[in-house]
C-alpha cells in the first residue's frame, strides 16, 4: 500500500504544487510585469489626472451637470447611462436591452404599439402632447413610465393639464438634445445622443455628437468655434488598427483640456 501511494499520490501532489505555483503565482506576477512595463496606464486604470489628482478614467463616462441634473452648458455631454443607482456607475454596469417596439425606449408609436387607456390596441396615443406624440406618461403614484395602461390609473400631469413624459425615451431625449444645442426641432441626432451603450458606461461620443455640441460649448466659454473643433479633433481616438470600429471622442478628456485652457 505505501508503494501505491508512492507511485500515485505523492506524484499528485507534487504536481498539484507545481500547478498552482505556476498558474497561480508565476503567471500572474509575469503579466502583471508585463502589463506595468509595456501597458502601464492601461494595467492601471487609464487614470486620468488634473492638479495631481485622480478626476476619473478614460475609459468610464461621467455627468457634466448641475445638482439638480441640468445639463451644464460649457461642457460636452456625455451619451445616456444605462446604470442603474446613478449614471456610470461601473459597479453595475448595464443596458437596458429593450426591444425595437418597447414603449420605455421608442414612446408609444401611433398605429404600431399604442395602448389606449383602457389597456387594449389603439389606433392613436392617448397619452399624446403637443411636444411629443409619441408621449410615455408616468404613473402618479410611482412616477414610473406606464406601458401597459389600466383603467382607472392616474398619471403624472403637467399645470397646462397635459400629460408628463417619460423623459427617457429616444423620442424626449432627442427633444431635449435640440433644445440645449440650440438645434432645429426636426433636426436629426446622432443615434449616440439618445440611447445608451451596451455597458452603460461609454466615456466616448461620435464626432457628429461632438460638432453638434461645440457651438454651445465654444458660446459658454467665449471662446472662438474653431478653437472648440480642434480640441475635438485632437481627442478623437480613431479606429483600432484603423479599421476596426468607429472614429469617436473621449468627453472628459475633452472637458479636462477645455477646464486646463482657463489657466
Amino acid at each position: 500500500m505505501l508503494r501505491a501511494l508512492r507511485q500515485h499520490l505523492l506524484p499528485s501532489i507534487a504536481l498539484t504544487a507545481v500547478v498552482a505555483v505556476v498558474v497561480g503565482l508565476a503567471y500572474p506576477i509575469v503579466v502583471w510585469g508585463i502589463g506595468q512595463v509595456a501597458f502601464k496606464n492601461q494595467a492601471n486604470g487609464s487614470l486620468l489626472y488634473r492638479d495631481g489628482k485622480v478626476v476619473g478614467s478614460a475609459l468610464i463616462g461621467q455627468s457634466f451637470t448641475s445638482k439638480t441634473g441640468t445639463p451644464l452648458p460649457q461642457y460636452f455631454q456625455s451619451r445616456p447611462s444605462g446604470t442603474g443607482t446613478y449614471a456610470y456607475n461601473s459597479t453595475d454596469s448595464a443596458a437596458s436591452n429593450y426591444g425595437p417596439s418597447d414603449p420605455r425606449l421608442v414612446g408609444f408609436i401611433p398605429g404600431f404599439n399604442t395602448v389606449g387607456l383602457n389597456g387594449e390596441p389603439s389606433a392613436t396615443n392617448p397619452f399624446a402632447t403637443k411636444a411629443d406624440p409619441y408621449c410615455v406618461p408616468l404613473t402618479k403614484s410611482t412616477g414610473k413610465p406606464v406601458i401597459s395602461p389600466e383603467p382607472g390609473e392616474k398619471y403624472e400631469k403637467t399645470k397646462t393639464g397635459s400629460y408628463v413624459c417619460d423623459p427617457t425615451t429616444v423620442p424626449e431625449r432627442a427633444m431635449a438634445y435640440r433644445k440645449l444645442n440650440g438645434l432645429a426641432p426636426d433636426a436629426k441626432v446622432p443615434v449616440d445622443a439618445v440611447t445608451t451603450s451596451a455597458s452603460g458606461l461609454d466615456a466616448g461620443i461620435s464626432i457628429a455628437n461632438a460638432d453638434l455640441q461645440a457651438p454651445r460649448v465654444a458660446k459658454a466659454r467665449h471662446l472662438p468655434l474653431r478653437t472648440v473643433l480642434a480640441l475635438v479633433r485632437k481627442y478623437t481616438i480613431g479606429s483600432t488598427w484603423g479599421f476596426l470600429g468607429t472614429p469617436y471622442v473621449n468627453v472628459l478628456e475633452l472637458n479636462l483640456a477645455l477646464e486646463n485652457m482657463r489657466r
